[in-house]
């Protein structure tokens, strides 16, 4: 039985910690047989950024190449809100996600995945122009001029005032940057569950994703969180659970690994990392989306 998503023509990974550097975060990955992973570059939790050392980057570009890691991305902060109405913030929040496209690019990583942020009472309509013009003011700075790093927007849950739980909203946004081409988005399975976008059947995922490439455009989904649901159908509520254990279920994520549309599409799993049966939960979580690969969708 294969055990390296590359011989099952996945790239599918987890998101790693980075303790130690960010270069541990490849050896953790290598041990658990992945071609892909997700990492913070930094504390999430903390406007303060450690710099990047020298060395750690070195190593981080020879175990990436050495272990014939595939695809990495980077997940940004959860303090960003880039539509916040609040200057201070808003500010805080661009200078962030500029800086996190220096460390990607100082990495060789191809992606930064981040939340688009909440109105915090301001309005869908005042969020949505708000995170526009951030990103537009971020499309012109010389960092991201001078880099070749997508930006991906990644879908919510719909709690509270967030923004993207639709797809229309991402579409909307997409449409309004000056490059698009360098942006996407991430659909984050338990998210859009969450928010409605029944993924526990063939038919409802077939669904869904007609109405992503009527919105966004499939060509325009760079990358996919793979998380079954704690919380109903529609329920709003963002908690992640193993994958096969939650309101999505096996069939749901049957249809979704063998779905054509999705061939390709990278894989990152953010399911909880306690041990599920005194193995690692990624291990356990990594082996059921590549059986479903295996048994194809029925």
């Amino acid at each position: 039985m294969a055990t390296n998503p590359g011989e099952l023509n996945m790239v599918l990974g987890a998101h790693m910690s980075i303790s130690g550097g960010v270069d541990k975060a490849l050896d953790r990955a290598a041990e658990l047989d992945m071609n892909a992973l997700q990492i913070f570059s930094q504390n999430v939790r903390s406007w303060k950024t450690r710099t990047l050392e020298e060395d750690e980057i070195e190593r981080f570009k020879e175990n990436r190449e050495e272990y014939g890691i595939v695809y990495v991305v980077i997940h940004t902060s959860y303090l960003l809100n880039l539509a916040s109405p609040r200057d201070e913030l808003w500010e805080k929040s661009k200078r962030g996600l500029v800086e996190e496209i220096r460390r990607a690019d100082s990495l060789d990583i191809p992606a930064i995945n981040t939340h688009i942020g909440a109105h915090t009472g301001s309005g869908l309509d005042a969020g949505i122009s708000r995170l526009v013009a951030a990103l537009r003011e971020i499309e012109k700075t010389d960092e991201f001029q001078n880099s070749k790093t997508a930006i991906l927007l990644e879908n919510t849950a719909g709690a509270g005032t967030t923004l993207g739980s639709d797809f229309e909203e991402l579409g909307r946004v997409l449409s309004q940057l000056d490059e698009p081409d360098r942006f996407g988005v991430c659909v984050d399975t338990c998210h859009g569950f969450a928010a409605g976008y029944d993924l526990g059947s063939a038919e409802g995922l077939g669904a869904a994703l007609d109405e992503f490439d009527s919105a966004v455009g499939l060509d325009n989904l760079k990358l996919l969180h793979l998380n079954d649901s704690q919380g109903e159908l529609g329920s709003n509520k963002d908690r992640h659970d193993h994958i096969g254990q939650g309101e999505i279920g096996d069939k749901g994520f049957r249809a979704m690994i063998n779905e054509p549309r999705l061939v390709g599409v990278p894989l990152i799993l953010e399911t909880p990392k306690e041990e599920l049966d005194g193995d690692p939960a990624d291990r356990v979580n990594l082996d059921r989306v590549m059986e479903y690969r295996r048994q194809r969708a029925g």
